[in-house]
């Protein structure tokens, strides 16, 4: 599928050998260096204001496909206790954030109904109570809804600040897929230095960031990914291997690359289709990771023999309904030891494409097309 109006550019350090895609209107932004001399040249002359009354946000007018995702104007929210508000300068678009258009994914309890999971931007506002940041921050943030919008209100231990280097677009591609690949992989897979981990999905979000701290900790990682092309980019990011799923047989390519040994984890959002697959490619005290079923949830027959006889663990979860203290547990531990990594400009977002906020309906069809490598991000100012 081609796309009018596309120019590329050069990202920001943060950023391991980006392609970046504008779409739309939207020229392309500074360039590292420039963004950090100006940043530095203005950093005195900056004039916080009161945030507007009214906001420009994208509101989904009913569960449905990507039309439905339409620009209206609504109230700007208040920061409740704990809380930031941010200008957001950049959204992320997220698998999630289909879902929940589709009404498959429902906003939590007491969650923003706009859609949309992180955001980047500069902290104009501190609700009762806030503490870890000051107005004229620029944060990076996992939100709990809201941040397909011009402002978001996010509570304050969710956010981080932007690793040295990067800009807007690339900030905002962080926090779901690092959040989430930290949580399941590192704390819940433990997956160690010396280890080996299959990584599904290997040129998404997920699997970009799973494959650059996989290598960056020592781990071996090896891929799944749907392409010749797709393929290429995982080995690029660090993979030691990558399988081509329309073409071989994964587990199969899995026993040969380890000598019949097999990975300690495997980190898969397909679900049903690859679950007996998956537990023949563990390793005697394996751990199968489930962070999403795009392929489906419910298994008809799976012979658990292995579970007992490799004494595997299967476990999972999802990141949304977790609470503050859990998210901000988190982001304490990316801080300290993820964010001197991206810091340094060994690991970082792959950025595929960058649309105009009025355009996440764009957005979203692209997601969905699934030919992106790489994170999709939605530029708001």
């Amino acid at each position: 599928m081609r796309h009018r109006g596309l120019s590329a550019r050069i990202g920001s350090r943060c950023q391991r050998r980006p392609v970046t895609r504008h779409l739309g209107s939207t020229p392309p932004s500074l360039d590292a260096r420039e963004m950090a001399a100006n940043a530095a040249s203005n950093a005195n002359e900056r004039v916080y204001m009161a945030p507007p009354k009214q906001m420009v946000l994208i509101s989904a007018t009913a569960a449905g496909g990507p039309d439905v995702l339409v620009p209206v104007t609504g109230p700007v929210p208040s920061p409740g206790p704990d809380e930031v508000l941010i200008r957001v300068e950049a959204a992320g678009v997220n698998r999630p954030d289909v879902l929940q258009r589709k009404g498959l994914y429902p906003p939590p309890p007491g969650a923003s109904p706009i859609i949309g999971l992180e955001v980047a931007g500069e902290v104009v506002e501190l609700g009762p109570g806030a503490a870890g940041f000051g107005v004229g921050d620029r944060v990076c943030a996992l939100t709990n809804g809201g941040g397909y919008a011009e402002y978001c209100t996010v509570p304050a231990p969710q956010c981080l600040r932007w690793p040295q280097g990067c800009d807007a677009i690339a900030a905002a591609a962080l926090p779901e897929t690092y959040f989430t690949v930290w949580a399941n992989l590192f704390q819940l897979g433990r997956l160690s230095s010396g280890e080996r981990t299959l990584v599904h999905g290997g040129t998404s979000g997920i699997g970009v960031t799973a494959i650059q701290l996989a290598r960056e900790f020592g781990a071996t990682a090896y891929a799944t990914a749907g392409t010749a092309e797709k393929c290429a980019a995982c080995l690029a990011l660090g993979a030691t291997a990558a399988i081509n799923y329309r073409e071989q047989e994964f587990a199969d390519e899995i026993q040969a690359l380890t000598d019949g040994r097999g990975v300690d984890v495997v980190l898969d959002m397909v679900g049903a289709p690859y679950a007996e697959r998956n537990l023949w490619c563990l390793a005697f005290g394996g751990r199968l990771v489930l962070i999403a079923f795009l392929g489906g949830a419910k298994v008809s027959q799976l012979d658990l023999t292995q579970v007992m006889t490799k004494r595997l663990t299967i476990t999972g979860s999802t990141m949304r309904p977790r609470s503050k203290s859990e998210k901000g547990s988190i982001a304490a531990a990316l801080s300290e030891r993820v964010w001197p990594v991206l810091d340094a400009g060994r690991c970082g977002p792959r950025i595929h494409a960058v649309f105009p906020l009025a355009q996440a309906a764009d957005a979203h069809r692209l997601m969905e097309e699934g030919s992106h490598i790489g994170k999709i991000v939605l530029r708001v100012a």
